[in-house]
């Protein structure tokens, strides 16, 4: 796909047929290839993408990166909206999902957007490149988020904003009950959050921000919870399509029957929580902003 010869001379490719990811980041990688397939059928995803573009205040012309880009949510709302004289570069760790990105770009011939299978937490991109960086739906997933901000920052231009998607503790009800059974039963579980624990709050991202070096701080709160049935809630059961530091794989090192014992008092409480409308699954998300200082040297 070409891009332009001036763009193309200041963003490096940095497409590899295979990277070397460590365990962690493999695990992420295949629950993404698997869930490629029907991603694109979820509005969760599609209205998160939107609502952080929107925050963003994308202005034509801007260059601007999309991590863990997915399927393109983001990438192709903001190349349609920095128009052909700004440019958009996605990265994923997930071929798949790269796959089908470059398929629905190519279907809309746009012509400004760049795809690239990278680790987000290992780029290389000239420093004062971007007018906007943007993470939906993934920033949970990064292994060091005050190290991982600290690099895009040096990639944004100075004044240039960065702007991330996180969860409450108390959203997804599958994740929450898990939380609670898997503490009682000792299994290891380390869910990466922004605050380096486990609840996500504003304050918490306002601070990992400020700590990060990001100026100007702003934090919207939106609530896009719904009820579900029983019978969806159950579902939430699916453990692996919710990658977690040594999450999965310890849990599916448990014998079959304690297995078992967990997924029964899993739909226990799940049954417990059952009202009228059925089982109130809370979205409550946080769209954090800060700013690169005008006279930052990073």
């Amino acid at each position: 796909m070409s891009l332009g010869s001036k763009k193309q001379s200041h963003f490096k490719p940095l497409m590899a047929k295979q990277l070397k990811l460590n365990d962690y980041k493999q695990q992420i990688a295949d629950v993404y290839n698997r869930r490629s397939h029907n991603y694109d059928e979820s509005q969760w995803h599609l209205k998160i993408a939107h609502r952080l573009v929107e925050y963003a205040q994308i202005s034509p012309g801007y260059d601007v990166l999309d991590i863990a880009t997915g399927t393109g949510h983001v990438a192709i709302e903001v190349a349609q909206r920095v128009g052909s004289s700004g440019k958009i570069v996605g990265v994923d760790i997930s071929t798949q999902m790269l796959t089908l990105a470059r398929r629905k770009v190519e279907a809309l011939s746009l012509s400004n957007v760049e795809l690239q299978l990278a680790d987000a937490e290992a780029l290389n991109f000239p420093a004062n490149s971007f007018e906007r960086i943007l993470c939906a739906n993934a920033f949970p997933l990064m292994t060091d988020m005050e190290a991982t901000l600290r690099q895009w920052m040096q990639f944004l231009k100075p004044n240039g904003l960065v702007g991330f998607h996180a969860l409450a503790d108390a959203a997804l009800v599958g994740v929450v009950i898990w939380q609670k059974i898997f503490e009682k039963y000792g299994v290891l579980q380390e869910f990466s959050q922004p605050t380096g624990t486990t609840a996500d709050t504003a304050e918490k991202c306002h601070n990992l921000l400020e700590r990060s070096g990001f100026e100007a701080i702003d934090i919207k709160t939106e609530q896009y919870g719904n009820y579900i049935s029983l019978e969806e809630a159950k579902q939430r059961w699916t453990i692996n399509s919710y990658p977690a530091p040594k999450f999965s794989n310890t849990l599916f090192q448990l014998p079959s029957e304690q297995l078992q014992e967990i997924k029964a008092e899993f739909d226990a409480q799940l049954e417990a929580l059952v009202t009228e409308q059925g089982i109130w699954n809370d979205g409550t998300s946080f769209f954090a902003f800060g700013r690169k200082g005008k006279n930052s040297e990073q």
